[in-house]
């Protein structure tokens, strides 16, 4: 079983940088399969919380290149983005786990340097929220179907 909460911190740390599939998959199949949901839950929250604070230090580094190349994050599109960080500061690292546009949120808040501490706590608590809800429903729909 090690080798399945390896694989989840991997693959969760991976779908927050570089690779377009869900995680999210994996977590309710290896709790259905058996697998401890706490730590389950915990495995990829900290996976996914990586992967988006080494996005978040791209954009905090600022540079372009790589971000354009490794994650595929066009500077236009970003500058709304970075607006809205600005006006929202840290606060808005609790909406990085949103599907297509989540990346861009970490980039743009690394990139008008928002507080690296208060960031990555907003981040971690934004991604835990939306793993403990996909853990949640995923127990309660596999027992509601078990009984039927």
């Amino acid at each position: 079983m090690t080798a399945g909460y390896f694989g989840l911190f991997i693959a969760s740390f991976l779908s927050a940088t570089i690779l377009p599939f869900s995680s999210e998959a994996l977590l309710c199949g290896m709790v259905i399969g058996g697998f401890d949901p706490y730590i389950s839950l915990i495995v990829a929250t900290v996976g996914n919380w990586l992967g988006s604070m080494s996005t978040y230090l791209l954009g905090y580094w600022g540079d372009w290149n790589r971000i354009e190349r490794w994650l595929k994050i066009d500077r236009n599109k970003t500058e709304k983005y970075i607006e809205k960080a600005r006006r929202w500061g840290y606060w808005a690292g609790m909406l990085v786990w949103v599907p297509v546009v989540g990346d861009i949120i970490c980039v743009a808040l690394g990139l008008v340097r928002t507080n690296v501490f208060r960031t990555s706590v907003t981040i971690f608590v934004g991604k835990f929220v939306r793993y403990f809800i996909i853990v949640y429903l995923t127990a309660m729909g596999y027992e509601i179907m078990s009984h039927c």
